[in-house]
């Protein structure tokens, strides 16, 4: 066990530090293009900021690079020679809910109830809709003005990143090894590590600190691929169309339909997989359908994948060929393949918690994160908690309570690992 050598005044400032990067725009874009990285040039201010931060706490061969990327290293305090743990948080924020103009409040004490965000606009967080408040009871809230979302998914991982490193430099004597790291750009679009520098990420493993409500993590995400469905259609003017018109728009409503709908993300969870229309856009002679494909299990994944070209192939035999035009893309892959051999990576997240009074809870992530990607890019990337709820939204909030103990979470992962590695089967 790592004995407590921080006191509650060491930790406190993860708040000063949440709020000020929340309130730095760093909304990414899917539209920009794949080759513009970041796709927001806003998100450098916030990576100009936790550089900047980071050479404040001590840590060494820190940079910033052409793509946004922030990186630096904390050096070792001991004599152990032990694997080298990296830790990873992003700096942008979902573009489903304004980013912009982040006016954030701290609800202290919150008794319970609705919290009234924006009393002119008249927006309430309903306790009725959020029952997950009752949890809540007694702690100190952080919300929005109920106008954008809060960006606590990853501010505070971030925040919480950086106030251990501040903890570890205030404390020497707190024993750790090496340990990196990186604050990645357009992680919400899916290309948070599409030049993520490995090779200048020398670590064994690392912790993605991206997650949800205190005590939860991860290993396991789905296996996503994206499915672009275009088809040709014909136009004729209406009057005369008998027998000659062939409208892309019914065509592509006759594929969504033949797709199971108990497979659409409204009716499932946990590790049901899903078809998921995101967009359909078009007219009478071309018409656009994008699908979400997700799956936990690789196998079922294939069959997902080989439905969608039966269906492809039947509407190409019903409307002639060329009617259909199926192109899938694989986005990542379930993470789990890569962890489950060094699993006791996974296990020290959990004797972590414990150790410090926290009830872990593994959840089974219906999405992705950078570490499922990083997993397969060589870097194995379970996912802790931030502490966040309702992200992506206007009614986004964090516990004060909840990332101070995700602070201390953080000192206990990095100096239980130097303190236990023997005991580990890495």
């Amino acid at each position: 066990m790592c004995e407590k050598r921080w006191s509650e005044a060491d930790i406190a400032p993860v708040l000063g530090r949440f709020l000020r990067y929340v309130q730095i725009d760093t909304e990414s874009s899917p539209r920009a293009p794949r080759t513009q990285c970041p796709s927001t040039d806003c998100q450098k201010d916030l990576a100009q900021l936790l550089a900047k931060d980071l050479r404040e706490v001590g840590a060494e061969q820190v940079r910033q690079d052409e793509y946004g990327y922030v990186y630096g290293m904390i050096r070792a305090n001991g004599d152990k020679d032990v694997p080298k743990i990296g830790l990873i948080a992003h700096m942008d924020t979902a573009p489903d809910v304004s980013g912009r103009g982040v006016r954030p409040r701290v609800v202290e004490n919150y008794p319970g109830g609705d919290i009234l965000l924006n009393e002119a606009a008249g927006i309430t967080m309903l306790r009725k809709e959020f029952p997950q408040l009752d949890t809540f009871l007694g702690q100190d809230l952080v919300v929005t003005d109920g106008t954008t979302l809060l960006g606590a998914d990853d501010k505070a991982g971030a925040a919480e990143i950086l106030q251990m490193a501040q903890v570890l430099r205030d404390h020497p004597e707190i024993p750790h090894g090496e340990i990196w790291i990186a604050f990645t750009p357009d992680e919400e679009i899916g290309r948070g590590v599409d030049h993520f520098d490995t090779a200048g990420f020398p670590v064994d493993f690392a912790y993605t600190v991206d997650g949800g409500a205190l005590g939860t993590y991860s290993y396991e995400t789905f296996n996503a691929y994206s499915a672009a469905v275009t088809i040709s259609g014909r136009s004729v003017h209406p009057g005369s169309a008998k027998g000659r018109m062939r409208s892309a728009l019914h065509i592509g409503m006759e594929f969504d339909r033949m797709l199971p709908v108990e497979q659409r993300p409204a009716y499932t969870a946990e590790r049901e997989g899903f078809y998921h229309l995101s967009s359909f856009q078009g007219d009478v002679e071309k018409a656009v359908l994008s699908y979400a494909v997700r799956d936990h299990d690789a196998g079922r994944m294939a069959e997902k994948l080989a439905f969608l070209e039966r269906i492809s192939r039947y509407l190409n035999d019903r409307y002639g060929a060329g009617t259909v035009e199926l192109k899938v893309e694989e986005q990542y892959r379930n993470m789990a393949e890569k962890i489950a051999p060094m699993f006791s990576i996974v296990e020290l997240i959990e004797k972590s918690m414990e150790r410090q009074g926290i009830s872990p809870q593994l959840i089974v992530t219906r999405g992705g994160t950078d570490g499922s990607r990083l997993s397969f890019m060589g870097i194995p990337c379970p996912n802790i908690c931030t502490g966040v709820s309702n992200g992506h939204s206007r009614y986004e909030f964090v516990s004060v309570q909840s990332m101070k103990k995700i602070t201390a979470l953080l000192i206990e992962i990095v100096s239980g690992f130097y303190t236990n590695y023997e005991e580990m089967d890495l």
